[in-house]
């Protein structure tokens, strides 16, 4: 007998993995379909901030703007361990934007919504002080102002994992191969990668695949309906770590546009991002030559030891897909989001909701704001319930990292310290779970790679839908930064042998 569910959701992103989380917590039935792995293409892509969007001001987006900053908190409550505040230094270029302007900019950003545990914006000197020891001369003085990091292929593992555990069904390497709009319900075809088909019912569907958006418009018989989607392409290099404190550059361009140069993974320095119009295959994506020079004419402004591409250790590159506002310029196309809900001519057929746009900053407001359209369709009125609910592994006292931290250090003496915080950032108070009944660095098992062991490969494949080395290296972790090619082989090859041991068990 065909499954029916309440809800079919493509896309595995995070707008997809959010809207499947928040409608399973209202009682709803759902099933998440991937044709990849989760977050493996726009959102695990990003320049890794959960922020306001200081420079959408100049663009008169407040609405935007205001969102992003509420959602700073609620975002910093749910997931302590793979969200935290981090300082924004922000020089002053006598030949760019003028001081006054940068202060209002700044004022009206402290002020546009609530701040609790944030630090509000100030004047800063650079001669002599830290912030200003890798700029050259030229600059004197700047503001500093507060937003937020985020491990944003995380973010959608654990959004997947809360609707897991609310119900919701998560198929990954599954692709949505049709969709066919009866009387009362859309008939979906789905092809796992194993080759074969599968055929379910949904009262509903939400198409959240992103650049793939219209793909999936076009498989409903919708296309001529369908909204306008425009690409953009951003992409950011990775170098080694410019400067010794923690705080995060934000540099502005003559055209406008600013970079990013942020602390990444203790050792680097992230460094993005381009707005460049995009029309090839999303699942293509790569930074080309000259996204390069410009981003490095742009941080080479600014600093006082040039980076040089010799210095790049990785690059990567992600698409957006933008509603089309019909703006020439691919940096002021809007960032907000739109929804396109068709419930036929006469409001009489089983709904789809398509997504445009989105930030990662505002994925769970779009979600709630996509179940409120969606429910009254449905004949669901229960109330919303994310803006209060943490994401797995944040159930920490007072949402308070540090002083986990300092606990598991307490409780776990043996462990490599390390292996120990990386651990306890990625998974926050899963590390239990991973740890297991451990009492030495023996006890977890095999290392497969530096910094990696079995019981943490073992929990992936059981908890987190991981099934290959890249799942681990560049998304569930970014262990692969500096991983020589025989120790990613050695990931590869244990995947191998758990699919060998998979199939003989079956």
């Amino acid at each position: 007998m065909t499954k029916t569910y309440d809800l079919l959701v493509v896309g595995g992103g995070i707008n997809g993995a959010g809207i499947a989380r928040d409608a399973a917590g209202r009682g709803l039935s759902v099933l998440l379909v991937e044709q990849r792995d989760l977050a493996s293409a726009t959102s695990s892509s990003s320049t890794k901030l959960i922020h306001g969007g200081l420079r959408y001001l100049e663009h008169y987006e407040f609405r935007l703007v205001r969102e992003a900053l509420q959602e700073r908190e609620v975002l910093l409550s749910a997931a302590p361990h793979i969200i935290w505040p981090l300082t924004f230094v922000l020089p002053h270029h006598r030949g760019l934007r003028p001081k006054w302007m940068l202060r209002a900019g700044l004022f009206l950003y402290d002020h546009l919504a609530k701040r609790k545990r944030l630090s509000g914006s100030r004047a800063v000197s650079l001669n002599g002080t830290a912030e200003g020891d890798p700029l050259n001369s030229a600059f004197h003085s700047g503001f500093s102002y507060s937003d937020c990091w985020v491990d944003d292929a995380r973010l959608v593992v654990l959004n997947a994992q809360d609707a897991q555990a609310h119900g919701a069904d998560i198929r990954t390497r599954t692709r949505c191969e049709s969709l066919m709009r009866n009387a009362d319900h859309w008939q979906a075809t789905l092809s796992p990668e194993d080759g074969s088909t599968e055929v379910i019912h949904a009262r509903s569907v939400v198409n959240a695949a992103g650049p793939w958006v219209t793909n999936i418009v076009d498989h409903a018989g919708l296309g001529d309906k369908a909204a306008g989607l425009r690409l953009v392409k951003g992409s950011h290099i990775v170098v080694p770590r410019i400067h010794d404190h923690d705080h995060c550059y934000i540099f502005q361009n003559s055209d406008g546009r600013i970079a990013f140069a942020i602390p990444y993974q203790r050792d680097y320095t992230l460094i993005g991002t381009t707005d460049v119009p995009y029309d090839g295959d999303p699942a293509m994506v790569k930074i080309n030559s000259d996204e390069i020079d410009y981003m490095l004419d742009l941080v080479n402004g600014y600093l006082a030891k040039p980076v040089t591409r010799d210095d790049i250790v990785w690059d990567y590159s992600g698409v957006r897909p933008l509603y089309d506002d019909k703006n020439d310029n691919a940096s002021a196309v809007t960032r907000d989001y739109v929804f396109d809900l068709d419930t036929g001519e006469h409001n009489d057929v089983p709904p789809i909701l398509s997504i445009y746009g989105g930030k990662i900053t505002t994925y769970r407001r779009l979600a709630e704001h996509a179940m409120q359209k969606l429910c009254p369709v449905l004949g669901n009125f229960a109330p919303d319930w994310t803006a209060d609910a943490i994401l797995p592994g944040g159930d920490m006292p007072d949402a308070d990292f540090d002083r986990f931290l300092a606990t598991a250090k307490a409780q776990f003496p043996w462990m490599p310290e390390p292996l120990l915080h990386r651990l306890s950032r990625c998974y926050g108070t899963a590390l239990y779970q991973i740890i297991g009944g451990a009492s030495e660095t023996s006890q977890l098992g095999q290392q497969v790679a530096p910094n990696l062991y079995e019981v943490e490969l073992s929990y992936l494949m059981a908890h987190e839908w991981a099934r290959t080395a890249d799942d681990v290296l560049w998304r569930r972790t970014k262990l692969g930064l500096g991983m020589q090619s025989d120790q990613v082989a050695a990931v590869t090859d244990w995947f191998a042998a758990q699919a060998r041991l998979g199939r003989a068990a079956h």
